[in-house]
């Protein structure tokens, strides 16, 4: 029998237990009516007055950051969803403030997928997807108790799918803003398919105490009026070339330049949001460093509302 280096026996080992990113499940739902503001091509829009200011509080010189992928610190990176059946079992989910989040149940399964893994000291947002309900289901920082049968978390918030309804003025979701998760995900299969027809999520380091529809919460503590609201929208300039860029980012480029991204919770500036998936590319992803935030530019889509407590546009 051949002698096996300990060390190099221990490193298989480790390697053989590190969690790895699956591939993301098909999504058996339209991401809300066509008509929604997330599924509005916002590349005509006016620049927002206020569209330099913005950009350099965030950080000009700042690059782009895909915060997904495949695995980071031992731990699929991004945000994860799973899609469980209408029979999925119910259960009950403690809030510790629980004044502006939606009562359980909830119909998590005990082994879903939480930001970061299960050993997660960050966000830990859980989000599930009810196929024929298609209801929407998310937690922020979620922790399984007694093996799953009960969770607890900080917030949580449902949307129906099908629906263009908001959250109700001032009451934040399981994001900063107010707003859903899933539907501001960067995903595989839509980027293989070849076209982001959605806005995306954001984060920047600092924003002020203020809100623009369609966001419904803000999450800052300053009155500064150079820094962004939560939920203003951001798009990739026209004329930014992106020829250069491999084909799958060309098209997260694109819809950043059709659909932008909004500003949906404080974190490091740039940083856009996806689903992890064992099959991305990060050498590719991470390509996208080149594009800095001088090459965006913020826009006003306020003239979109119909209603401030709808998503619809007109």
């Amino acid at each position: 029998m051949p002698l096996v280096r300990l060390g190099t026996l221990i490193a298989v080992l480790c390697v053989s237990v590190l969690p790895a990113a699956a591939q993301s499940p098909a999504i058996p739902c339209a991401v809300f009516p066509p008509d929604n503001v997330w599924n509005t091509d916002i590349s005509a829009l006016p620049v927002h007055p206020l569209s330099d200011t913005y950009v350099a509080s965030i950080g000009a010189a700042l690059p782009l950051h895909p915060d997904f992928g495949t695995v980071y610190h031992h731990a699929p990176n991004g945000i994860p969803y799973t899609v469980v059946p209408a029979t999925q079992t119910l259960v009950p989910v403690r809030f510790p403030y629980a004044d502006e989040s939606d009562p359980g149940p909830y119909p998590i399964p005990a082994n879903a997928p939480i930001e970061g893994g299960a050993k997660s000291h960050g966000d830990r947002h859980v989000l599930v997807v009810q196929a024929g309900t298609c209801i929407l289901f998310e937690l922020f920082d979620a922790h399984p108790l007694r093996r799953g049968r009960i969770w607890r978390a900080g917030s949580g918030a449902t949307w129906d799918l099908n629906s263009d309804a908001l959250r109700t003025a001032g009451w934040t979701s399981a994001d900063a803003a107010g707003l859903p998760i899933l539907p501001g995900l960067v995903r595989y299969d839509e980027v293989t398919a070849g076209a982001i027809t959605h806005a995306v999520r954001v984060t920047v380091s600092r924003t002020q105490q203020a809100f623009l529809w369609p966001a419904r919460h803000e999450a800052g503590a300053s009155s500064d009026p150079t820094l962004p609201p939560m939920g203003l929208r951001l798009r990739l300039r026209a004329d930014v070339d992106i020829s250069s860029f491999s084909s799958m980012n060309q098209v997260i480029l694109t819809g950043l330049q059709h659909y932008g991204m909004f500003v949906a919770d404080n974190g490091s500036s740039w940083y856009v949001s996806g689903v992890p998936d064992s099959r991305w590319n990060d050498d590719d992803l991470h390509q996208l460093d080149q594009i800095t935030g001088a090459d965006f530019e913020a826009v006003d889509e306020s003239g979109l509302m119909v209603d401030p407590d709808s998503g619809q546009i007109q």
